[in-house]
């Protein structure tokens, strides 16, 4: 009864709070497009770009060129060439990629996978349904279950091997007539008077070759050479996650993955297969240890191993011996803060990205292309760039609902996972498991937007705030003593 009434007052206090951040929200928008445009205004960035005059060989026009064919550049190119477009798709390696990241797809990705009509992309890959997480923290548990009650039974989240997803949506997108897919290194954009005119590239053989399109669109990941041209650069990288495969052990749920809140880092671990489950380590930046020199075995073995569950330790270990599984990722944060560019767009994770602990980086991915699809069908004339460009700066605003609810939630969850010599942090991670233990409306509305079933700015600001307040009223009770009072403000800090 006393955490109901404490979540009524966060209900009132949010509503108000909710409403100052989204005025604040709206003068920072403001002030940003201001700069935008100013900056926009401003002499065109001379890095990656070439006269198109350059040297290479012509390889004709088309009407949209793609540089990248991952989970964004492969959809694209498929939903583009559906619509008639003439596409050329140049993808530096078009090898199954080795890589941990783009492992699970939520379910509002997968909803956005079924609107391209590319659901059949996630079939015989040997795919596990993924229904949410379960929190363990201190011998308790919170699930973080989607509510999928609504949909169709075959609407869920999806976990898989990234290459074996990318490689289903690469020969969909070659299967179209229209669309070419070729190997190559884009080495730069092709610009002429401040617009982009194609781009130049090395293909398999190391020629020089220039491919011209009315319209360029980057979605070569967050390495891209290309972003610094077309995008403010910064780049943020808190922590690394540190990833491997276990075989031989089961998790208690083989539909939910499991998030360990321990000391140091947060341990995930989720079914990639029938026999596989990734184990995902998030290692802070300024601590990572070196995987050369054995320093990062040891450092799994021995701090990491024992806050493992005991049904996965014999796996974790063998897992962390096995030669070449241990892989390292960065968890890089980018801002899409991009430059308005005649002639060329970025997407997907070329454009921003957030820290990987909600795996929301696909469905935001694919998001765009459902959303660039659709404001490009009208245009059946790419060739004036600049109203083409003017037209699509809607894109970056139409992207902000899905992209910032899954971007802010993904910052405030790991540093809230994250572990920390401040006892506040405790006292958040405590209060976030009792929230979502709640049930009802507090828990589903979390995890409805973890999943990108619910892109709203504004219910995030409501459970955010309202996630707070449950924390100070724990705090506080059975009485505000002076030293309660002390902790709660610093909560709420």
């Amino acid at each position: 009864m006393v955490e109901q009434y404490i979540v009524v007052v966060a209900v009132v206090i949010a509503s108000l709070l909710g409403f100052v951040f989204l005025f604040y929200k709206s003068l920072v928008r403001f002030w940003g497009l201001s700069k935008l445009k100013r900056r926009a205004s401003m002499e065109f960035p001379k890095e990656n770009r070439i006269n198109k005059n350059g040297s290479g060989e012509d390889v004709g026009t088309t009407d949209i060129i793609i540089v990248g064919a991952g989970v964004a550049g492969a959809a694209l190119a498929y939903s583009l060439g559906k619509d008639g477009r003439q596409v050329r798709v140049i993808e530096r390696d078009l090898n199954p990629p080795d890589r941990i990241a783009g492992e699970s797809l939520m379910p509002g990705g997968y909803l956005k996978l079924i609107e391209l009509g590319l659901e059949d992309c996630v079939d015989e890959i040997d795919a596990q349904r993924n229904q949410g997480y379960i929190l363990y923290k201190d011998g308790k548990n919170a699930p973080i279950s989607y509510p999928l009650e609504k949909f169709h039974s075959h609407v869920v989240g999806k976990n898989f091997h990234n290459n074996r997803f990318v490689q289903k949506l690469r020969k969909k997108a070659a299967s179209l007539h229209n669309v070419s897919l070729e190997q190559g290194t884009v080495t730069s954009l092709l610009e002429e008077n401040g617009t982009i005119k194609g781009v130049h590239y090395k293909d398999k053989s190391s020629q020089m070759l220039t491919a011209y399109a009315s319209l360029t669109v980057v979605c070569d990941g967050c390495f891209s050479n290309l972003r610094r041209s077309l995008c403010n650069p910064k780049v943020d990288v808190p922590s690394y996650f540190v990833g491997f495969i276990l075989t031989n052990c089961k998790l208690s749920d083989q539909n939910h993955g499991a998030i360990i809140l321990a000391d140091p880092s947060p341990i995930v671990f989720y079914p990639i297969s029938s026999t596989e489950i990734r184990c995902m380590v998030d290692v802070p930046s300024q601590n990572l240890p070196s995987l050369s020199n054995g320093e990062m075995s040891h450092y799994l073995k021995t701090l990491v191993a024992p806050k493992v569950f005991p049904e996965t330790y014999d796996s974790f270990i063998s897992a962390i011996e096995k030669k070449d599984n241990i892989k390292i990722m960065p968890n890089r944060i980018m801002a899409d803060a991009p430059h308005r560019t005649p002639g060329a767009l970025l997407i997907g994770d070329s454009l921003n990205m957030r820290h990987a602990i909600t795996g929301g980086g696909m469905t935001v991915a694919l998001s765009d292309v459902v959303l660039l699809r659709d404001l490009l069908r009208p245009l059946h004339d790419l060739s004036d760039a600049s109203v083409v460009c003017k037209y699509l700066q809607s894109f970056y605003t139409l992207r902000k609902p899905m992209s910032s609810t899954i971007n802010i939630l993904a910052s405030v969850l790991h540093k809230v996972f994250s572990s920390s010599s401040d006892p506040t942090i405790e006292d958040i991670q405590h209060a976030c498991i009792g929230y979502l233990r709640l049930g009802g409306v507090f828990s589903s509305g979390l995890s409805a937007m973890i999943a990108g079933l619910c892109p709203r700015p504004l219910s995030l600001a409501f459970h955010l705030f309202a996630l707070a307040i449950y924390g100070v009223g724990r705090l506080l009770l059975p009485f505000p003593s002076p030293k309660r009072l002390w902790n709660g403000a610093k909560l709420l800090w």
